[in-house]
């Protein structure tokens, strides 16, 4: 039998219908909810932080205590302390309503929009203490409501939807980011044409919290998984406590048992180092070599936002050709080179274009390996008795690369140079690479071959 030539049907055909399929993927049922979901997740991130923090700036707070309300995201590094509670206990009526998941994911939401509302109606040039406290909850209820939204996504979707919902997830929730930040700014300026600044904020937000309503419909409109429904006839007849230390041993004893999990858990905490040591240095840079903060703004929500939201579905479609080993390969090298582009722009100087290329690169690489990543912690996450505690755990332990390895950055650009520092950054994802290399030897992606993406 002959491979048909380039002007038969067949030949004309597969790559169109190749295509259709994967694009019909992102229009299914579930998909289109974890898209939404993706989107009430991202948004209420920059209310308790950049946006928070413009409005602090405009009503005359001073910087030092503008400085210490990064200590406000700390729900989103500790939130796997209370990821148990939420894998095993009911909200009375909510989840009797509505079921074990979206329960949670109602209650969670509806809790966020009165801790907006309530940021809203604080005043940061009278009341500092209160506009951190309101911040606080916000931080909290949003952090619990992705904690709820990242179980609800890895047990509702299938193996053939998986890398679409990754996609939409992460696309979805860096327009919710962009609305919040960009978007709700613009809001405010809107108000501000008819009523005093501190209102216009105030109203500001509160159209924040009704846009997390759009979460709550799709809460509502969503069916509840069936693994979940499975896990909790499983620990119907268990009490409150025996559930939650269930959840809680559960989750790290059965990970911990895993082959080869002390080297998973290595190479969770350092896939995505050399994104995050580049990356903490990216606007320092920028400034240094004589663009001004405009620019870069300029760039980054424009162009920047475009190349993030096309690297995420470029992400989906490459862990959906592909394994999840293949997949991770692709995302670890392309996510490292791209800081490359760095390089060529602190040797070429200042050029608008050749910034608008290098951040394009860096945003566009670094979604793709964002989605495969999300893939893959997704698929490590197999039980439904304690999906919420594991992936909130996971998701920690890659910010220790983020937040704690990468703190030295600075030092070594000191020291090194910016074009070296950042062909030097390419280097850092050797580690990481090598750890996937011992992990495929080991047929650690087989054991996940029924979450495999």
């Amino acid at each position: 039998m002959t491979a048909p030539d380039a002007t038969s049907p067949a030949a004309s055909t597969a790559p169109v219908a190749s295509w259709r399929e994967s694009l019909s993927v992102y229009l299914q049922p579930r998909v289109l909810i974890v898209l939404f979901l993706g989107f009430s997740s991202g948004l209420p991130l920059a209310l308790s932080g950049s946006t928070l923090l413009v409005w602090m700036a405009e009503a005359g707070v001073d910087l030092g205590t503008i400085g210490l309300f990064a200590l406000v995201g700390t729900p989103y590094t500790l939130k796997f302390l209370w990821a148990p509670l939420v894998d095993a206990l009911h909200v009375p009526f909510f989840t009797r309503a509505f079921g074990r998941r979206r329960g949670w994911l109602v209650f969670s939401q509806l809790l966020l929009i009165g801790a907006i509302l309530l940021l809203a109606l604080t005043d940061p040039a009278r009341s500092p203490l209160f506009v951190a406290l309101g911040a606080l909850l916000v931080a909290t209820m949003s952090s619990t409501q992705d904690i709820v939204v990242d179980a609800f996504r890895v047990e509702s979707l299938p193996e053939s939807e998986q890398a679409a919902g990754m996609a939409a997830y992460v696309a979805a929730y860096r327009i919710g980011m962009l609305i919040s930040t960009a978007g709700a700014l613009f809001i405010v300026t809107g108000f501000e044409t008819i009523v005093p600044r501190g209102a216009a904020w105030m109203w500001g937000y509160v159209v924040m919290a009704a846009l997390v309503l759009i979460g709550t419909v799709t809460a509502l409109a969503a069916t509840e998984p069936p693994q979940s429904e499975r896990a909790e006839a499983a620990t119907q007849d268990e009490g409150a406590i025996s559930r939650v230390l269930h959840a809680a041993l559960g989750a790290f004893s059965e990970f911990l048992r895993r082959k080869e999990a002390w080297v998973v858990l290595a190479f969770v905490v350092l896939f995505k180092f050399t994104d995050a040591f580049s990356g903490n240095m990216t606007v320092p840079f920028v400034i240094d070599i004589g663009f001004t903060r405009n620019d870069y703004a300029v760039i980054v929500k424009g162009v920047g936002i475009v190349a993030t939201l096309a690297g995420g579905f470029a992400g989906g479609f490459v862990a959906r050709r592909y394994s999840l080993a293949t997949s991770l390969w692709i995302g670890g090298i392309v996510q490292s080179m791209s800081n490359l582009s760095f390089t060529w722009l602190a040797l070429v100087g200042v050029n608008e274009w050749a910034l608008t290329l290098a951040i394009t690169s860096d945003n566009f690489c670094n979604a793709i390996g964002t989605v495969i990543f999300v893939a893959y912690l997704s698929a490590l996450c197999q039980n439904p008795l304690h999906t919420a505690t594991q992936y909130a755990l996971l998701t920690a332990l890659a910010a220790v690369g983020r937040t704690y390895l990468s703190s030295g950055a600075g030092y070594l650009a000191k020291a090194t140079g910016w074009p070296m520092f950042f062909a030097i950054s390419v280097l850092v994802a050797i580690p990481s690479l090598m750890l996937l290399a011992y992990l495929q030897k080991r047929g650690h992606f087989e054991t996940l071959e029924p979450a495999r993406v």
